[in-house]
């Protein structure tokens, strides 16, 4: 039977705010980089933070989390409010990425948690995890006509596909979830902590002939 939302654990509702306030955050603060009006800036910080799990909950028949959460649209205004109030040179440098390294292994835990939930296959559970993490950053940067992070070399899908998996392969193993989601988030924490770190990514596809 599918998992409703109001029976996920307490903690799984705590990633959940705290990986769309990251990601509200980012968004916010591309749309004060471009220079926009307030309201662009919310827009920006709505879509980024809710786009990734409104994908995932269409693609699983479940209802659009954020819909019926009275928390989500409040903390993406108010991320969107600090973002207007602050100077942008409190988020240079890299804090805003290993910000957004929390909320991409932690959002990709609970979306392929609540996939699981809703009795979605193991690796398309995997997938919907993906989705939740990536996804809102792709459409961010799609609006603001951006390269999008699937163009970018170093490793941030991976990441999130790493902590997707370890979640799924825990849940298999009818592990602790006390112990299965808070090791899968580390671990792709680590790995995206590691990409940023030390510029690391996968080798290019270079099997192309040239005339």
């Amino acid at each position: 039977m599918p998992l409703s939302d109001p029976a996920l654990p307490a903690i799984i509702g705590f990633l959940d705010l705290a990986g769309i306030a990251v990601f509200a955050l980012s968004g916010a603060l591309l749309a004060a980089r471009l220079r926009q009006d307030f309201v662009t800036m919310a827009f920006f910080a709505l879509v980024t933070g809710v786009g990734g799990g409104s994908v995932r909950d269409l693609l699983i028949g479940a209802p659009v989390f954020w819909i019926r959460d009275p928390a989500v649209a409040p903390t993406c205004l108010a991320v969107a409010v600090l973002a207007w109030l602050t100077p942008h040179r409190w988020w240079e440098g890299r804090l805003l990425e290993w910000a957004d390294a929390v909320g991409l292994s932690a959002y990709a835990v609970l979306g392929t948690v609540k996939a699981l939930g809703y009795g979605t296959p193991p690796v398309t559970a995997a997938l919907m995890g993906v989705i939740t993490g990536c996804v809102g950053g792709i459409i961010r940067d799609v609006l603001a006509g951006q390269p999008s992070i699937l163009m970018r070399r170093e490793l941030y899908v991976t990441a999130a596909a790493l902590s997707s998996a370890l979640a799924v392969i825990g849940t298999l193993l009818s592990l602790p979830n006390e112990i299965v989601w808070p090791v899968s988030a580390v671990a792709g924490f680590v790995l995206r902590g590691a990409s940023i770190h030390w510029s690391l990514a996968i080798p290019a596809y270079n099997r192309i002939r040239e005339n």
